[in-house]
């Protein structure tokens, strides 16, 4: 039996599936740190955050469970035309099934309607198959942060033209 993928904007009953696979995840590549979402209380939210205008969250369900979640935000100090990849997680069951790159490339597609012409991402060493990846869809490192996500404990920096 082939695998049923769907990507779809976040319910709130998605909110602790999805708090839980970010946890896990950076669990996994050990990479809680303080400064992180591991420890931001809007983890456990995100269904309530991404109603701000201009910001959307996508769950990717495999079989019907909740296994990945991506989303763009209007970060706090980003200029109006740019927009943060955030909160890109994938559980470890669904992990390698390319749920990142479509995650990714749905995210971009979204940034784009909404009318932003430029992807900023915030990351952390530990989180190498995702830096690959951010690499391969064209995104540069950068200096230093731009905008107010509140991570600190991020402290890799990359953007994209959309």
């Amino acid at each position: 039996m082939k695998d049923e993928i769907i990507i779809r904007k976040i319910m709130a009953g998605d909110n602790p599936k999805i708090a839980a696979i970010i946890r896990s995840s950076l669990e996994d590549f050990n990479a809680v740190k303080q400064g992180t979402v591991y420890f931001d209380e809007t983890t456990d939210h995100l269904c309530e955050l991404f109603k701000k205008e201009r910001s959307c969250y996508f769950i990717a369900t495999l079989n019907n469970e909740v296994v990945a979640g991506a989303g763009i935000f209007p970060t706090e100090g980003l200029p109006p035309t740019t927009c943060e990849l955030v909160k890109m997680y994938v559980s470890s069951a669904a992990r390698g099934k390319g749920l990142g790159k479509t995650l990714l490339l749905q995210c971009l597609h979204e940034a784009k309607n909404q009318g932003f012409k430029k992807m900023y991402i915030e990351t952390m060493p530990e989180l190498t198959n995702a830096i690959e990846m951010y690499k391969k869809y064209g995104f540069t490192f950068i200096p230093s942060s731009l905008g107010n996500s509140g991570h600190s404990g991020c402290d890799l920096f990359m953007i994209r033209d959309i």
